[in-house]
């Protein structure tokens, strides 16, 4: 009886493996992708039965759903995605804001992203009549630092590029997403506004102006 249970145990142990190799594998693919994966793509891109994938999944979310995980894995659009989970959102965002260097933006640089993230998406043309000044350089320091990004071009004559703050504007700046954001006096506050950097700006030049 003894032999027989140690075969069986023998046995069964390729299928334990295989199956806690699958879990680890479908746990590091819910982490990398940023949308989220149906069950039937990962089935198929693996080459796996999707009644097996799709239980490892449910498994998967199970674990993660108990209270010693900041992360959660859960179902969104149709398909699996991993992100902290709501009730840690307000300590990571306190731990961000805490734990990022101050932005060091100039004046001009604040002044134009406060610009974009209320006005989004905006032109150049936009932001210029807005502020009154050119800001060429202002612009690139932004997209440097991640804070905007382009976002398509405006139909409109020129087709001029359309600007939009990013992901890493979010983090820099503690919010959860854009119905968060402060209003424009609280915006230097948050910002821990620095004038650490010179960006040349011209003041905007009215029509029929020479020189």
């Amino acid at each position: 009886m003894d032999e027989l249970d140690v075969t069986q145990l023998t046995e069964e142990r390729p299928s334990d493996s295989e199956d806690a190799r699958l879990k680890a594998m479908l746990e590091a693919i819910v982490y990398v992708t940023d949308e989220p994966l149906s069950a039937q793509q990962i089935a198929a891109a693996l080459e796996r039965p999707i009644d097996v994938v799709k239980r490892t999944l449910d498994e998967l979310v199970a674990e993660y759903a108990r209270p010693e995980h900041g992360l959660g894995i859960r179902e969104v659009a149709g398909g699996y995605k991993m992100a902290t989970k709501a009730e840690h959102h307000e300590a990571v965002r306190a731990f961000v804001k805490k734990l990022t260097p101050p932005l060091k933006l100039s004046l001009a640089a604040l002044e134009t992203l406060a610009v974009i993230a209320y006005k989004q998406p905006v032109t150049t043309p936009e932001i210029i009549e807005i502020r009154g000044v050119q800001g060429a350089g202002v612009l690139k320091t932004l997209l440097d630092r991640k804070l905007i990004t382009e976002s398509g071009r405006k139909n409109v004559v020129g087709k001029p590029i359309l600007y939009k703050t990013t992901k890493e504007f979010l983090v820099q700046f503690g919010l959860k997403d854009l119905s968060e954001l402060p209003t424009l006096k609280e915006f230097e506050e948050l910002g821990r506004l620095s004038v650490s950097e010179e960006e040349t700006e011209e003041p905007q030049q009215a029509p029929g102006e020479n020189g």
